[in-house]
């Protein structure tokens, strides 16, 4: 049976801070470990192990694939690092409050609608912005702006579903963004999408299992691994 399995990063905003949006070009690191152990202290109870690690090259990525290397007793220098899954660029919204970032996608949509954003009041284009962003977290659809290529990131998951042998493991630690692209491998990704919460939480955990070649068949989507440790 070939396996993959699927990782968010841990937290990168303390309690008490207003968090970003932060893609490709914000590098920050984590704020907490529990998440990250959390996933490896899950995988441990459930008897996998990966026989490779890959992780994206920023540091909330990289650090999250070591501490779950640790938790399996597994060398964090095995970890290899791997841009393919790099976060997405949010474009004008890169590291702006989700408030910001909804009121500029709404005045976009306004004007798409046919509307003046500027005769429009702030619940109206909240309005018009939440929907946006509905779309992107429900279709994958990208919002206006972003510089984000849904078919090279399905290529992407599809490549490296092919690079899994049989008995083999693969864990890849990444980022929201990017992998609410990995169903693809499932070969029916608008099916997903729909009985599915495409948006992984950070420390979330995604598994696929493929035997003698079969089609890939999503086992876990998005638990929340340090709160289904037992």
């Amino acid at each position: 049976m070939r396996t993959l399995i699927i990782a968010r990063h841990g937290n990168t905003f303390r309690p008490g801070e207003t968090p970003t949006r932060i893609g490709a070009r914000t590098d920050l690191p984590l704020t907490e470990e529990e998440r990250a152990r959390g996933i490896g202290r899950y995988l441990l109870a459930r008897g996998i192990k990966p026989t490779h690690i890959l992780a994206a090259p920023l540091l909330r990525t990289r650090r999250t694939a070591e501490l779950i290397a640790l938790e399996l007793n597994i060398a964090p220098s095995s970890v290899n690092i791997d841009p393919r899954f790099t976060e997405v660029d949010y474009g004008p919204d890169e590291n702006k409050t989700e408030q910001e970032v909804i009121l500029r996608l709404g005045r976009g949509a306004a004007i798409t609608d046919g509307q003046n954003p500027d005769n429009l009041s702030l619940k109206q284009l909240e309005t018009f912005g939440t929907r946006v962003m509905d779309l992107w977290n429900t279709q994958a659809v990208v919002p206006e702006d972003w510089l984000v290529n849904p078919q090279a990131l399905m290529d992407t998951w599809q490549q490296l579903a092919s690079e899994i042998a049989e008995d083999e493991t693969f864990l890849c630690v990444s980022s929201n963004g990017v992998i609410r692209f990995a169903p693809v491998i499932t070969g029916n990704y608008e099916a997903f999408c729909t009985e599915h919460d495409i948006k992984v939480p950070t420390g979330g955990v995604c598994i696929f299992t493929s035997e003698n070649h079969n089609p890939w068949h999503c086992q876990v989507w998005g638990v929340k691994a340090f709160k289904n440790i037992s």
